[in-house]
């Protein structure tokens, strides 16, 4: 081999290695150049999850925009601010029991059990009007919605008539229904509309079940609610009559039982 072929291979070869070298060099800038890129999407996307679960982590939940909304509907047979005004019975009765329950309460539970047949039976013979005032303090309590969907799902009964929240509290607290205070099952629209079904005006009424199911008196309920919050009442079931609390003989707690109430409620309305 002659050395001016020697030294031609030799040059060709060093401007192959030149040329690999600058190929190389600008794989590596493209790679370096997609990564950084990827990170800052990757960091972006994170800053904005982040600031996305914060903006929903300080969102007011559904229940809490219902108790600061300031257009409520009040279902129908109602009156006074924000329809919380609830009055069952004959508007000629002269006196008028306050009852203050809430839907999950066990003990309220056990009271309309026993002594909600003689509560009707007395209105109905009109000896005094009932004055509902529902709470909604157990799911405070429990972190649960119970309370407040079967507040609401009332007043779509009682958007149809007085009878059928009448009926539709009572199949509430039936023992076949009611569950332990535990057990948030009235948080579930669809638990709360197979128990309407045991009503003749609820069932398959469509009125009462688009209102359950679109919430429309979620923010009546809250209203409600806070009329208890507001009163001295500090548990429930409590009944009430021209001011007085109306209790079993001998105790300070409502009573439990048709004969105990009978008693108490005569007592009441003779004072």
């Amino acid at each position: 081999m002659s050395a001016r072929n020697s030294n031609a291979n030799k040059a060709a070869a060093r401007e192959r290695l030149r040329e690999e070298r600058e190929r190389q060099a600008r794989r590596d800038r493209t790679r370096r150049q997609l990564v950084v890129a990827g990170s800052t999407v990757a960091i972006l996307a994170v800053a904005g999850g982040v600031g996305f679960g914060v903006v929903q982590a300080n969102k007011p939940s559904h229940w809490e925009a219902a108790k600061d909304a300031k257009a409520v509907t009040a279902p129908k047979n109602t009156s006074g601010a924000n329809g919380t005004t609830v009055v069952i019975g004959k508007p000629e009765a002269k006196k008028t029991l306050e009852l203050y329950e809430d839907s999950r309460c066990p003990i309220c539970a056990t009271f309309e059990q026993q002594v909600g047949a003689t509560i009707q039976k007395d209105v109905d013979a009109g000896k005094y009007k009932v004055k509902y005032i529902g709470a909604t303090f157990i799911d405070n309590s429990d972190n649960g919605e119970g309370s407040k969907n079967a507040l609401s799902a009332l007043g779509a009964a009682l958007d149809v008539s007085p009878e059928a929240f009448s009926a539709y509290k009572t199949a509430l607290y039936s023992a076949a229904n009611h569950p332990s205070e535990s057990d948030d099952k009235f948080a579930d629209d669809a638990a709360l509309l197979k128990i309407a079904d045991s009503v003749n005006e609820l069932k398959d009424n469509a009125a009462f079940k688009k209102n359950v199911e679109s919430g429309t008196f979620d923010a009546w309920a809250m209203k409600m609610s806070a009329t208890f919050d507001n009163s001295s009442v500090e548990g429930t079931p409590t009944l009430r009559m021209d001011g007085r609390t109306v209790t079993a003989e001998g105790s300070k707690n409502a009573p439990l039982t048709a004969p105990e109430y009978t008693a108490a409620i005569a007592k009441a309305l003779a004072g």
